[in-house]
């Protein structure tokens, strides 16, 4: 009994030796959150040149309003149809599967829609794609949220 007792003991403590803490991040998944929080930045500066070289040609976007691709989020965020003023980012889980990584971030988003002033809690989705060693986003989803929302890490 004390035998089976020491290997027990003995497995635990060297699965938790060689466990990685779920808080812990890397730094490919640092360097993406980087990117996504640039991003939001570059929205709200109508910074359409980096956001273009960021967005995947085929990328998409689903909005409350609509879904499009990248060239109508482009011109939108160009013209200032939604002026993205500023996202305060709460929350931030990421996985990296392969060469593709999944964020997603709990915003409070502060923007103007059409000449109005909004203020809307979203679970913001992006799917990114290592491609020629730069990360391309493939999509972006705004899921409408309450204020309470975790994303479960």
């Amino acid at each position: 009994m004390c035998f089976i007792t020491s290997i027990q003991l003995a497995f635990s403590q060297q699965q938790n030796a060689s466990s990685t803490p779920a808080n812990s991040i890397t730094a490919e998944q640092q360097q993406i959150i980087e990117l996504s929080k640039d991003k939001w930045q570059w929205m709200a500066d109508k910074d359409v040149d980096k956001l273009a070289t960021l967005f995947h040609d085929k990328s998409k976007f689903v909005h409350m309003s609509g879904t499009w691709k990248k060239d109508e989020e482009l011109d939108i965020i160009k013209t200032g149809r939604i002026w993205y003023k500023k996202a305060d980012i709460h929350d931030v889980a990421i996985e990296i599967i392969g060469d593709n990584a999944i964020v997603w971030n709990r915003i409070t988003l502060t923007a103007d829609v059409r000449g109005n002033d909004a203020v809307t809690e979203f679970t913001v989705t992006e799917v990114y794609k290592k491609l020629n060693n730069d990360w391309k986003l493939l999509a972006m989803t705004f899921s409408s949220v309450r204020d309470t929302h975790v994303i479960e890490k």
